[in-house]
């Protein structure tokens, strides 16, 4: 199948924008359904990081691992589920449109292992195509309402 993808123009640098998008202790701020998220070590994501984010499914939490594929800041990375029954591959990429705006697409995909070759397309692409536009709306809102704040 292919990717559910969304992507959304932000009043705010690239850079901001992915350091945002890229950052899982923020993800809850914007995703539906993520109750928290870390690295597994300190400083600048490289390929082979971990990110675990924990997930609120079916009304328990769970921590899903992911690897870091690729990473170029502040114009693409991508990550790739590595354990659990849903595995995603997510691909993000920040383009500047200008010096600051920039357009942010995220094309997200599973892969069903044992129950969730079941639930992938049965309950999740259908849960990811619903959800990807207001995540991304989120984002969008957050990132631009700093913007508006008085500097400290």
């Amino acid at each position: 199948m292919s990717p559910i993808i969304a992507t959304v123009d932000v009043d705010r640098p690239a850079a901001e924008v992915f350091a945002y998008a890229t950052d899982p202790t923020r993800f809850s701020q914007w995703q539906a359904g993520v109750v928290g998220g870390r690295m597994d070590q300190e400083g600048a994501p490289q390929v082979g990081t971990k990110c675990v984010t924990t997930r609120r499914i079916g009304g328990a939490e769970r921590p899903v691992t992911a690897e870091v594929t690729h990473v170029d800041p502040p114009r693409t990375w991508g990550v790739r589920g590595i354990d659990g029954p849903i595995r995603a591959t997510v691909d993000l990429t920040v383009a500047s449109l200008a010096e600051r705006r920039s357009r942010l697409t995220i094309a997200v995909d599973f892969e069903g292992h044992g129950i969730g070759k079941v639930l992938v397309p049965l309950i999740v692409r259908r849960q990811a195509q619903k959800e990807m536009p207001t995540n991304v709306a989120n984002l969008k809102r957050r990132l631009e309402s700093q913007s508006q704040q008085p500097p400290a």
